[in-house]
């Protein structure tokens, strides 16, 4: 079984550990605030009974869970390690001095991988001795119910540190896709800017109510995009394919995008879609209503596992 360090026990961080252990790894989990390590067991505890509930797991949450251990020192939780994945604050600063802490404790052949959402690696990882074998391995919240990895390297990163990642990811039941160089924000969330965005312009320009936009998504695109990305969408669009759905609807799909000036998130349309959601939804329920969504994501799993892959 490979031994996995996981750095922060946060949000992100108790997801990894679940994953890693679920699939047969030993876990050793750290946090740099006192306790917090071990206050997580109880809290992927839950969450283990929940999966074991909805039959994403098969094996008793006792057993996923002996398998992961809270340690007390940072050393502690690398010593061993295949694979460190760092789940440290979404800042600069504290990222490139844990790399830094990283680098000197871990083997020469253990991959250290952020989980950081946009800093692209170069910005923390340059003046490492062992830069070659850092990454970023992006996963969507939460990775134990959505299984995409973005595996993301620096120039300097080494290609053998990137297939690695990809097959252990492969090997704990996600789904690894590798970033042939860094953009800003990765592809996924780029992915979803565009959506985000002109979902607000939709609403700035009188176009339709947030509820609605939410409705073209939730009730039309979405439930393609839940077995199916946006090429094999269009491909299936047209008679012959992307080149006949681009030679029918590029010239509106276009002029569509012509019109798509830049949104900075900020402004009277998000005051309006912000007021639209707490009307919709108390602040007090949000938690709720994200256990509900985990919940949703979990028959959707089931699902899609019991369905022929082709």
């Amino acid at each position: 079984m490979d031994q996995i360090a996981v750095v922060g026990a946060g949000l992100i961080g108790r997801a990894w550990s679940m994953v890693f252990a679920r699939a047969g790894c030993q876990v050793r989990l750290w946090d740099i605030a006192p306790g917090v390590a071990e206050a997580a067991l109880a809290l992927i505890a839950e969450r283990l009974a929940d999966l074991h509930a909805a039959g994403l797991i098969t094996e008793s949450p006792a057993t996923v869970l002996a398998r992961i251990s809270a340690t007390a020192t940072l050393a502690e939780c690398v010593e061993g390690a295949v694979h460190v994945q760092e789940n440290g604050p979404e800042r600069l600063e504290p990222k490139q001095h844990l790399f830094a802490e990283l680098d000197r404790l871990c083997g020469p052949e253990t991959v250290i991988a952020s989980s950081t959402s946009g800093i692209p690696a170069s910005d923390f990882t340059g003046n490492l001795r062992g830069q070659s074998r850092c990454l970023v391995a992006h996963p969507v919240n939460p990775p134990y119910l959505v299984p995409l990895v973005e595996i993301v390297g620096a120039p300097w990163t080494a290609p053998e540190a990137i297939a690695r990642t990809r097959a252990l990811m492969d090997r704990v039941g996600q789904v690894p896709v590798v970033a042939l160089k860094e953009t800003r924000g990765f592809v996924l969330n780029r992915l979803q800017a565009a959506l985000v965005a002109e979902a607000f312009r939709m609403v700035r320009d009188g176009v339709m109510s947030p509820e609605d936009v939410d409705a073209c998504v939730r009730d039309g695109l979405g439930l393609r995009w839940s077995f199916m990305g946006p090429f094999e969408t269009i491909d299936l669009n047209a008679p012959g394919g992307v080149a006949d759905y681009c030679e029918r609807f590029g010239p509106l799909m276009g002029a569509i995008t012509a019109e798509q000036d830049p949104f900075g998130f900020s402004g009277p349309a998000v005051e309006t879609v912000a007021a639209a959601r707490r009307e919709s939804l108390d602040s007090t329920q949000i938690e709720q209503r994200s256990a509900w969504r985990d919940r949703r994501l979990m028959a959707l799993a089931m699902h899609k596992r019991a369905q022929p892959q082709e």
